[in-house]
């Protein structure tokens, strides 16, 4: 049986690297990409290529370079992403754009890239990786939410544009896992004064203790590896610890002041 061709974004580290490395485990041939794979000579789990989902020329050459070597591209999983932090109010305006271009309009691209071979070859799928944050607007953590939602909501629209294709595309939303992403956060400074200093700060705390408690990424792996074995996948799979995952259960079933409250509470804001 031939293999399955598998590219996903940001592959280097991280979720995307735990993917990359249990899928090769399980006979797929995996293409990971990265910005600079110069910084990462010793890189041998899988093929390890160059991409920038902020550069549609990037994309295109990476996408083509694929097609050109394996004949076909099986599974593409948009995992290239970006944290931010701060008040709206405070945050800079290119800032909020620089991770609109990485969590959304890259994973938007990196889908028309694929999308004519997948159609021409008579199926495919497509694995959104967005965030339980993107399911609710989070203090101090809003554009990062926002940034998901979107990428969320369009799986939604793009499952139902494509379904005569026999392409499927899901969306998976991790909660917190222990990965090296708080180290690429932007984070909005902290300034002397802010009307949202303390709160703030202390919401930055928070963040990063959940990050550095989180689970294993190889649970996101295997949540991918059972996705794109199934034949009728759900359109959104929650992964992580049971209390983040009830969180959204909670959210539907809640009024919206008493759920507000309880996160309220979980940042003590």
């Amino acid at each position: 049986m031939e293999k399955k061709v598998v590219l996903i974004t940001g592959g280097s580290s991280g979720i995307g690297k735990s993917i990359g490395t249990f899928l090769a485990s399980k006979g797929y041939k995996v293409y990971g990409t990265t910005r600079t794979p110069a910084n990462y000579p010793d890189f041998d789990v899988f093929d390890l290529i160059q991409l920038d989902v902020r550069d549609v020329d990037s994309i295109q050459h990476a996408v083509s370079h694929v097609i050109s070597k394996e004949g076909r591209l099986d599974v593409l999983i948009n995992n290239a992403g970006v944290g931010i932090t701060g008040p709206i109010e405070e945050t800079p305006h290119e800032e909020i754009l620089k991770v609109f271009d990485t969590n959304f309009h890259g994973p938007v691209h990196m889908m028309k890239a694929v999308l004519p071979q997948m159609r021409k070859q008579g199926g495919g799928t497509i694995v959104n990786i967005t965030s339980i944050a993107g399911y609710m607007g989070l203090p101090f953590r809003g554009f990062y939410s926002a940034t998901k939602g979107a990428l969320g909501l369009i799986t939604e629209a793009l499952r139902m544009e494509t379904k005569d294709f026999g392409v499927t595309i899901t969306n998976v939303a991790p909660g917190d896992f222990a990965t090296n992403i708080a180290a690429g956060r932007y984070h909005a400074p902290v300034l002397d004064g802010s009307p949202y200093e303390d709160n703030y700060a202390k919401t930055i705390d928070s963040i990063n203790g959940d990050v550095d408690s989180g689970g294993d990424p190889e649970q996101v792996a295997k949540a991918i590896y059972s996705i794109i074995n199934k034949k009728r996948p759900k359109v959104h799979n929650p992964v992580g610890a049971f209390l983040q995952k009830f969180s959204l259960t909670l959210k539907r079933v809640l009024p919206d002041k008493v759920y507000e409250k309880l996160l309220l509470n979980h940042y003590k804001l």
